[in-house]
């Protein structure tokens, strides 16, 4: 079991947890993830580690309450009480180097798992951009929403566009967030030959390989976020048989299950 040390709702349906998971937080790396479920009931979940301490041995979740086994954890688990399972980390770390500057792109909850690994690109001396509100690990904050309720109004691609036609010397952009943000991205860089990867965590379902819903064409080959990945060459993803698939379900997604009467959830 994994206690709950600290929750907080960041925005409308998005909480953080703090979660006590010393022999995750000792191993974990920037962009890997794990699996937990929530009480003896719950399906697997797989989540992005959004941050750790080592000293503390803490993980950090970010949570978007979308589903059933999201709501639940977020409408009913709060500090002091304990997650069931949380098995990692999994997956593959990002890759780190020294590469120059490094343009991080987080869109929507997407902004969360972007902090290690910015982080991490930064301590080892890159000149990271990132369009987040910790500016404290970057060396310049670049921030839009759509509305212009906050930063400049427009798109995430827009001043990445405006960047690449100015001649900035980019030497590799990370993209995070929805599908269709991570491929419009890799458009914007494709013709200028910057390196760019895409973490695909956003459509893993089981995080084993086993159920196939993270499938994705990566440079011709079936490739399983999950496994493979969560982060490849964007510039190799089929992000139109992504889009496409990810459709495919849609209306089973919305579907409200029920956990039969034996979760906290109908104890009140």
């Amino acid at each position: 079991m994994a206690k709950i040390i600290t929750k907080a709702n960041l925005a409308p349906a998005v909480y953080e947890f703090v979660v006590d998971a010393p022999l995750v937080a000792h191993k974990c790396h920037p962009g890997q993830f794990v699996i937990i479920r929530t009480d003896e009931y719950s399906e697997r979940i797989p989540l992005t580690i959004a941050d750790f301490d080592r000293e503390k041995g803490y993980i950090t979740l970010i949570v978007q309450a979308v589903g059933n086994t999201t709501k639940h954890l977020c409408d009913t688990f709060n500090e002091g009480d304990d997650i069931l399972d949380v098995v990692g980390p999994l997956g593959h770390p990002s890759e780190m180097g020294k590469f120059g500057t490094v343009v991080v792109v987080g869109g929507g909850i997407g902004v969360a798992p972007v902090y290690p690994i910015a982080r991490a690109y930064h301590e080892l001396g890159n000149k990271v951009i990132w369009q987040d509100k910790m500016a404290a690990i970057s060396d310049e904050l670049i921030l839009t929403t759509d509305n212009g309720s906050a930063g400049r109004k427009g798109f995430v691609t827009d001043p990445l566009r405006e960047m690449l036609e100015a001649g900035e010397k980019i030497d590799l952009v990370l993209a995070i967030g929805p599908v269709i943000m991570m491929k419009n991205v890799a458009a914007t860089t494709k013709p200028f030959g910057v390196k760019t990867t895409a973490s695909l965590n956003t459509i893993m379902v089981d995080g084993t390989g086993m159920c196939g819903g993270c499938r994705v064409m990566v440079g011709g080959e079936n490739k399983f976020a999950c496994v493979d990945g969560p982060e490849f060459d964007a510039h190799e993803v089929d992000f139109a048989n992504l889009v496409m698939r990810q459709q495919m379900y849609k209306d089973q997604e919305a579907l409200e299950y029920s956990c039969g009467g034996h979760c906290k959830c109908v104890e009140e």
